[in-house]
């Protein structure tokens, strides 16, 4: 039996929940809650407070950094770790000029209310998504976000009244509290931010064009590469050596393993039950076409 096997073992006996089920979870929530950032109707709220729309990076920066409060693109390039200072600061540097967070986070659940009722119709009134939310918020509320800054701030917001809007909120709080851990099990590898991207692309999780989008210049990324190679992490050509998938997945690995708490306050019975009910809402947004086909995140590759 492989290592990883007997880790699912001693998992299912202590009666926590499986590895594969906390992965699922994230494939499952992590699109529910992207919605933001690409539904039409999230364009028309950032539009209406005067962001720029005409890509989403304006909009992007404020919606999901307002849980914070008006901070500066110093912490914000912190708390989202891959993506270049640089470009951090062209977007977080006039987000709070434009409007203040509290204008932001309502904007933000104005559009997710409106989205969702567009996706889903009138399923966001069924029983089936009201379980469902309340699954997700338990599990939300049992997790633990210390040394986790935006779990931790989202998590102190108020939890919106309708069912449909728990569902979001408590997507968000999961994906950032496995994002704040992520940030950690990277540390640990001690890949820095741009390093992050580029090994992540050196294992085929998306194409180095996608991890772009995030800001890097080509002569960081070609630094970046250097850095990773002599320590005998990827190739000439970009590609990870054995050593570097070995540590990527030992990156994923810790990030499951630090994702795992609020599943297994849930359980697995429970957690099993969420893991049904979302199939329906996920296929929805898959298959809405709001979402880019290819992501930096390796959904489904890693």
């Amino acid at each position: 039996m492989s290592k990883y096997a007997d880790e699912v073992a001693a998992t299912e006996s202590s009666g926590g929940v499986e590895p594969a089920r906390v992965r699922q979870l994230w494939h499952l929530l992590e699109p529910l809650h992207a919605v933001l950032y690409y539904a039409p109707e999230a364009f028309e709220e950032a539009a209406a407070l005067g962001y720029a729309t005409e890509e989403r990076w304006p909009s992007y920066f404020p919606f999901r950094a307002a849980p914070l409060g008006p901070v500066g693109s110093r912490a914000v390039a912190s708390a989202f770790y891959s993506f270049a200072p640089g470009m951090v600061a062209e977007h977080i540097d006039r987000a709070w000029t434009v409007a203040s967070p509290e204008s932001v986070l309502a904007a933000r659940q104005r559009a997710v209310d409106r989205a969702y009722r567009t996706l889903f119709g009138d399923r966001v009134d069924s029983p089936g998504l009201a379980e469902a939310a309340a699954l997700a918020r338990r599990a939300a509320e049992a997790a633990n976000t210390a040394g986790r800054p935006l779990a931790a701030a989202n998590a102190a917001l108020a939890w919106p009244d309708a069912p449909h809007l728990q569902l979001w909120h408590a997507a968000t709080i999961l994906r950032e509290h496995r994002g704040d851990g992520h940030l950690a099990a990277l540390l640990i590898a001690g890949l820095d931010p741009a390093e992050a991207l580029v090994s992540f692309a050196a294992i085929g999780a998306a194409s180095v064009e996608r991890f772009a989008s995030r800001g890097w210049s080509a002569d960081e990324w070609a630094a970046a590469r250097e850095r990773l190679a002599a320590r005998g992490l990827i190739c000439e050509d970009g590609t990870a050596t054995e050593a570097g998938r070995a540590l990527r997945h030992q990156v994923e690995h810790h990030t499951d393993q630090l994702a795992a708490g609020p599943w297994n306050s849930l359980g697995p019975d429970s957690t099993a039950r969420l893991a049904e009910l979302l199939g329906d809402y996920w296929v929805t947004v898959i298959g809405s076409g709001l979402l880019p086909s290819e992501t930096t995140l390796g959904i489904g590759k890693v």
